[in-house]
């Protein structure tokens, strides 16, 4: 469960596009590139948190989310975490859900595990271990992942059951932020891809993260 201390926030960044991604397949252990498109994504991505500070970038191991972080020019630095990777969708893996209600009318992945994959449940538990290392790191950390488990890290954050992460949708390099009003967990920016991230006005109760903008640095160095 999230920390109490009404400090920092946490920063969610979704993986740029795939191909399977673009064409709604169930993408989760599958280690799958970006396509240029994703790239370009990953880019624009590196602009729009060029202006925030991070204490800790953690990043899934799988490549599309470590290679969106490296053209972000946020790998350096950066830390692999396992329960980062994304949902197991066993058997659906790669397939889409109207391929799936061909055969299991109504099917949906919140409420009827996927066979030989991961329930929601597990899902949450490993969402909760990743925000207890994001609040023990303190400050702004950096957190870059994919849709599934972003969704259900973000109702956990809240106190939502991690099936609540159906009501949050996330694009593809698109950013969140989660953090504090007073000492309340809160959503303070979903879906962003443009603009300024974090206001300081905006009641976060945390401190200001953000520099003055900064010209594009060398590229990173990448993971160690």
């Amino acid at each position: 469960m999230p920390c109490t201390a009404p400090t920092g926030h946490l920063v969610l960044a979704r993986h740029g596009q795939t191909s399977w991604s673009r064409a709604g397949r169930h993408t989760g252990r599958t280690d799958l590139p970006l396509e240029p498109e994703g790239e370009d994504q990953a880019r624009r991505l590196g602009q729009l948190l060029s202006g925030l500070r991070f204490t800790a970038v953690l990043v899934s191991p799988l490549q599309r989310a470590r290679a969106t972080c490296e053209l972000a020019g946020l790998a350096g630095g950066a830390r692999v975490v396992p329960d980062l990777a994304e949902w197991d969708y066993g058997a659906y893996e790669g397939r889409t859900t109207p391929d799936i209600r061909a055969e299991r009318p109504g099917w949906d992945i919140w409420t009827q595990p996927p066979p030989g994959g991961e329930t929601v449940e597990e899902v949450g538990a490993r969402a909760e271990r990743v925000i207890a290392q994001a609040v023990a790191a303190g400050g702004e950390v950096l957190i870059v992942s994919h849709a599934h488990l972003l969704r259900v890290l973000t109702a956990r954050w809240l106190g939502l059951a991690a099936a609540e992460g159906r009501r949050f949708v996330l694009a593809t390099a698109a950013v969140a932020v989660l953090g504090y009003e007073r000492e309340t967990p809160a959503l303070l920016r979903w879906n962003v891809t443009g603009g300024a991230l974090l206001d300081p006005a905006g009641g976060s109760g945390s401190t200001d993260p953000r520099r003055p903008p900064q010209e594009p640095g060398p590229p990173s160095p990448g993971f160690p």
